[in-house]
């Protein structure tokens, strides 16, 4: 492994083949300090100088939406810290009790031992409340920072060749962060959080010959029965967080195996990395963001209350809370189950609930298509080598179009999921709102898909004129034949490098700049040149 400083970072080259040094360097006797014999007695047995000696120095590039991931960790670190300290305060039990503490408006009211218990945390224990509202805002920005960094990697194309894994271990841990989320958000028994509970009974009960079991095996016993919180707490707590944690390592490990990616430029090849080394310069920077975030998250908490579940009151099956909505992540699944129609259909002496089973296979399917997508370009594409570069998003346009096409889907869902709240807000028939949902359904995807690819081609074709005719400067000069022509400024080399490092398929040459003072693209670059991406992810589409 060679290293270089190349305009102050880093480059590092990749080899997957290289393997630690275990020797030590022999001391003669007596000449070591304590600190050093301990620190060889440790390496003799660990192998912890090679162990540093390979990685606290390797290199990870620079770039701002690297720092997606990074939020995803520390947000993740935070909820751990604040699920822990709330642990030792809740108690996970549906059993009744009648309430007499801080909050006076509940005061005499039967409610559980879990809802009970959420209100000593909110209102008796000191901090309480802002530990909770820390762990509810952490979940939430968890999960959109897992999101988005997924999106990143989608529009990028990081998860080709040989970071297919890693990306199923990322989709895992978005999967198992939404019923996480779920899960937490329903242990205080409250009355919005049994709605929630209402409907995933519901989606159970839909589900044909096994769904009457499904359910009662879930709440031990007819809904709500008495299980519910005692096992969500355990899977909340214990399982699900223990398999994300195993996760993430995975993922970190596979990271640091694969080498980092990076977006094309000067000097960045496949087989390298440019950017700062772990120890010290980027281990500073993360603790940094680490508090940063941090930070953030405790602000938040401070000054934006959320699920203040003493004003909806202990959860009663007779009852249903207005408005109830679930969190952002899970707001596109209702979103299916409003905007169905209420279809059913008997067969055999068996009524199929249509309404809810469609949207509770339609769920699963929309998040299935991010899992598969890696595995689906490849064999559409053929490209099945390593890539250790990224791509620029308008350089794939059929795939940035899929990807643009998924999220307009998955917002015209979660508009649907708060279609009443949408109603009452701009006095509209409910009725109005959801047909709408019904109709963009259908129809805003393909739009996006449409204007989406059409935006990155011509991009493209703006990125072909800058490296034909450089750019424009705005100075107008006569010809000594008396036309009139803008100067244009030649792109430097970096330029040049970044707008034509992208693989290109059946493209004819440049047009050579004319008087206006462009640069020569076959002169700057004679082996590249820019063109429109062909159809079909992954490919380039030859210009017209």
């Amino acid at each position: 492994m060679t290293t270089g400083e190349r305009h102050g970072t880093v480059t590092r080259a990749h080899s997957a083949a290289e393997g630690p040094d275990t020797g030590t360097a022999a001391r003669p006797a007596g000449t070591a300090s304590s600190g050093e014999r301990v620190a060889d007695w440790f390496d003799g047995r660990l192998g912890i100088h090679a162990f540093g000696a390979k990685y606290l120095r390797k290199v990870f590039p620079d770039h701002w939406s690297f720092l997606l991931g990074e939020i995803c960790l520390y947000s993740f670190v935070v909820l751990v810290l604040t699920g822990v300290y709330l642990t030792l305060f809740f108690h996970p039990s549906m059993n009744e009790v009648v309430y007499h503490g801080s909050y006076v408006p509940l005061n005499g009211i039967r409610m559980s031992e879990a809802y009970a218990s959420t209100l000593d945390i909110s209102f008796d224990v000191r901090g309480g409340l802002l530990i909770r509202q820390i762990h509810h805002w952490a979940a939430l920005i968890f999960l959109a920072a897992m999101l988005t960094h997924m999106m990143r990697h989608f529009f990028t194309g990081s998860f080709r060749r040989p970071r297919e894994v890693n990306w199923l271990f990322g989709w895992t841990l978005l999967l198992l962060g939404l019923f996480e989320g779920l899960f937490g958000y329903s242990l205080p028994d409250d009355l919005l959080s049994g709605t929630g509970m209402r409907f995933v009974d519901g989606a159970l009960l839909s589900v044909p010959v096994v769904g009457t079991y499904l359910s009662m095996f879930l709440f031990g016993g007819e809904f709500p029965g008495h299980d519910i919180v005692p096992r969500f707490y355990s899977l909340h707590v214990l399982v699900i967080p223990g398999i994300m944690a195993a996760l993430v390592v995975a993922h970190l490990i596979l990271v640091v195996y694969h080498k980092h990616t990076q977006f094309g430029g000067p000097g960045r090849t496949e087989r390298n990395v440019v950017g700062t080394p772990f120890m010290p310069v980027y281990m500073a920077k993360a603790g940094g963001f680490l508090f940063l975030v941090s930070g953030v998250i405790t602000l938040i908490a401070a000054v934006a209350s959320i699920n203040p579940v003493w004003s909806y009151g202990p959860y009663r099956a007779d009852q249903v809370s207005t408005g109830a909505q679930p969190d952002w992540y899970l707001g596109f699944a209702e979103g299916l189950v409003r905007v169905m129609p209420g279809w059913e259909i008997t067969l055999w002496g068996h009524t199929l609930v249509l309404g809810v089973l469609i949207p509770i296979v339609v769920f699963p399917l929309l998040l299935v298509l991010i899992g598969v997508y890696p595995f689906v370009e490849a064999r559409v594409t053929g490209d099945r080598r390593e890539h250790h570069l990224l791509d620029r998003p308008r350089n794939r346009p059929v795939r940035t179009a899929l990807g643009a096409a998924w999220i307009s889907l998955y917002l015209v869902l979660l508009a649907g999921g708060g279609n009443d709240i949408v109603a009452t807000r701009f006095h509209l028939s409910i009725n109005t709102v959801t047909w709408t949902v019904r109709i963009a359904l259908l129809v805003v995807p393909a739009v996006v898909f449409v204007v989406t690819r059409r935006v990155c081609l011509g991009l493209q074709l703006r990125d072909r004129e800058l490296v034909a005719h450089g750019r424009a400067t705005g100075v107008v000069r006569r010809l000594p034949h008396g036309e009139y022509v803008e100067v244009h400024r030649p792109l430097d080399r970096a330029e040049l490098h970044t707008l034509t490092e992208h693989e290109r398929r059946g493209l004819p040459p440049a047009h050579p700049a004319g008087p206006s003072g462009g640069g020569d693209l076959q002169a700057a670059d004679p082996d590249r040149a820019v063109g429109r991406p062909r159809v079909g992810a992954g490919h380039d589409e030859t210009q017209p």
